[in-house]
């Protein structure tokens, strides 16, 4: 399990949405480094916790979780003699309160959720340091109750204050013609009045400021000099005794150290687990049945990210069988039921609730794959079918009874016939070593592989032949039908062309290439050649080796058209067959070997070719060997030569 396969099942979708349930820092962490475990008793454990926070949240009570402002950074210079600010203290003050508040709430909450309150019991309110700051502190501000002196120091500063302010208040009245503004105001912590620069000699004192164009000048009155001073004297002693206040105040936290870095902990599993509650609740979550067997059983499935409008599924993988093969039409729903088998374990193996019924089993797995979508890269220059083999490639080496393979789309990316025999040599494999494997695929060699082999379904997206609608849900059993002719009237492509696909697809027409032309210096062109449709027969050859069979079996000549049943596709007879059996066919260019009971005769030559005569190097050889053949035809040309590689492969 990998971070592309979360993003190929869209689970970092999912916990995105936890993440930002979370209320706190370290919440936050822990759902950041949440990954789904492999550790059974683990998963019960995380489980257990979820379902409890959603009963607790259900049960419409406000949680009081903590946000934790400013604690991190708190905690972070515990032990380095720190001497602590108003504010932190104030911030860790209002902590203390919270975790008093989540015991409390938590010990009242033990008969709906009994595990989630047990943990609250290792938190510590601190009641001592709580008191002591709640004495000293309010508002972000030491009160004077912190320290006896202090309060002695602000009382004298009040009264000074107040006797600074007569003054100036007389001040005001006493030189009225040569102030700006009859206001008092600070200046460098100083208390001044405003005087006109030309009347500065008119007021005796000490210019502390002045504005921004000149003509004001800030001058604090030689009259309550004497008073400034004193109270500059008291007010640097209050700095003091704020300072030792305040060392004191932090050496007592000093002492909490542990209980404080425990009570962090607790709080933030608290909203890590709330978080999980809360993204469970989204989506409509239920507890599941967790199994020892590497099983799988959907009961009334949906995706979560599809809401609660998503028509549910019923899924089972390894009880019955080991592989299923989903079939339908596209947008019928495929993918989607691909990525809710593989979500919904992911969800649970990360101690998630999941939008299915309680009869639901889950397994647990060690690997959950998925080939989800095309997978092209440019970054790495893959294609889309080197991609799908590179992650074919990682699925083979970590496949084991304790891995869920998830296929989309196989044989897409490349030539069908060689893409189909691949697929069905890897989910061969696959069953071999017991992987629970989920596939989707438009093609009916696969599903006939599936029809056929003992622990493979089928299954197919329910689809409304009569509306052209998918139904969205899927029926064990049965192999769907791609209905892509059906579509493609409803989207209004021409008549003509859906009547020329229907005859392409039914075999009535064969597509062949004309090269004659090319012996005159003409371009390529395509010829079309009707033909009979095949008859309706069964599509795997009879194998049955009878003397019966051996006295009738069909005479090939070179040139006579063939069906080939394994391929699905005609092919022109290159060498007729030797004393095996062993026919030599050309299709698309290269020479295949097939026994006689794997074809069966489609258009003799003489219909196909005009003249018995007919040259068929045009067929078999390439354009640049029949150039030089009829060049030698003509003259000696030395050093020309006619190289003729064998490229014979069996079926």
């Amino acid at each position: 399990m990998n971070e592309a396969v979360f993003k190929r099942l869209e689970y970092d979708k999912l916990k995105d949405k936890m993440i930002g349930y979370t209320v706190s820092p370290a919440g936050r962490l822990l759902a950041e480094r949440h990954v789904p475990s492999t550790n059974p008793k683990q998963i019960r454990a995380w489980l257990n916790e979820t379902e409890e926070a959603a009963a607790l949240l259900a049960s419409g009570a406000s949680v009081p979780l903590s946000a934790m402002d400013g604690i991190d950074p708190f905690l972070a210079l515990l032990g380095k003699g720190r001497i602590y600010t108003e504010t932190e203290l104030d911030q860790l003050l209002a902590w203390l309160v919270s975790i008093g508040q989540m015991k409390r709430y938590m010990n009242n909450k033990r008969m709906i959720a009994p595990t989630i309150a047990a943990y609250a019991d290792s938190m510590n309110d601190c009641p001592n340091l709580r008191q002591e700051l709640e004495r000293c502190i309010r508002y972000g501000r030491l009160t004077d109750q912190a320290s006896p002196d202090l309060g002695t120091i602000r009382r004298h500063l009040i009264v000074i204050e107040d006797r600074i302010h007569k003054k100036l208040e007389a001040s005001l009245s006493k030189y009225k013609s040569a102030l700006q503004d009859p206001i008092i105001s600070k200046r460098r912590g100083r208390s001044v009045i405003s005087v006109k620069r030309e009347h500065r000699k008119l007021v005796p004192g000490t210019v502390w400021d002045e504005s921004a164009s000149g003509q004001t000048l800030f001058i604090e009155p030689i009259d309550v000099a004497e008073l400034q001073q004193e109270w500059q004297e008291w007010s640097a002693e209050e700095e003091r005794e704020r300072t030792i206040i305040l060392s004191r105040l932090s050496d007592v936290a000093e002492q909490y150290k542990y209980e404080l870095l425990q009570n962090r902990e607790a709080m933030a599993s608290f909203d890590f687990m709330l978080a999980r509650g809360k993204l469970s609740l989204s989506y409509d979550g239920q507890p599941v049945t967790l199994s020892e067997e590497p099983v799988i059983k959907l009961v009334e499935a949906r995706h979560p990210l599809l809401g609660g409008h998503a028509e549910p599924i019923n899924v089972e993988l390894g009880i019955g069988w080991k592989q299923l093969i989903i079939t339908g039409p596209n947008t019928g729903g495929k993918t989607v039921a691909l990525k809710t088998i593989g979500l919904l374990a992911l969800l649970v193996q990360s101690g998630l609730l999941v939008p299915a019924s309680p009869q639901s089993r889950f397994g647990v797995f060690r690997h959950i794959m998925a080939d989800v979508g095309d997978g092209q890269s440019l970054e790495q220059s893959l294609s889309t079918f080197s991609s799908h083999i590179a992650v074919l490639k990682e699925m083979l080496r970590s496949a084991d009874e304790r891995t869920i393979i998830l296929l989309d789309e196989l044989a897409a990316g490349t030539d069908p016939g060689e893409g189909i025999a691949l697929s069905i040599a890897v989910l061969e494999e696959l069953l071999k070593r017991g992987a629970l494997t989920g596939a989707t695929t438009h093609f009916n060699e696969i599903k006939k592989f599936a029809s056929r082999t003992r622990g493979c379904m089928n299954a197919r997206m329910a689809f409304d032949s009569e509306t052209l609608r998918p139904l969205y849900r899927l029926e064990i059993g049965e192999a769907g039908e791609s209905h892509a002719f059906a579509i493609a009237r409803r989207f209004g492509l021409p008549e003509h062309v859906m009547q020329r696909a229907e005859k392409l697809a039914e075999g009535r027409v064969e597509i062949r290439l004309d090269e004659s032309a090319d012996e005159e210096g003409h371009d390529e062109e395509t010829t079309i050649v009707e033909r009979h449709a095949l008859p309706k027969q069964a599509e795997q050859p009879d194998v049955t080796n009878n003397s019966k069979e051996k006295s009738s079996a069909p005479v090939y000549a070179t040139g006579d058209a063939v069906w080939i049943y394994p391929l699905k596709r005609a092919g022109i007879v290159f060498q007729p067959a030797d004393e095996r059996g062993e026919v030599i066919v050309q299709v698309q260019g290269k020479k295949m070997s097939f026994n006689r009971k794997r074809i069966k005769p489609y258009i003799s030559k003489e219909k196909l070719y005009p003249g018995a005569d007919y040259d068929m190097d045009i067929v078999f050889d390439t354009k640049e060997n029949r150039k030089k053949r009829k060049l030698m035809g003509r003259k000696y040309v030395e050093g020309l030569t006619i190289e003729t590689k064998p490229d014979v492969t069996g079926e």
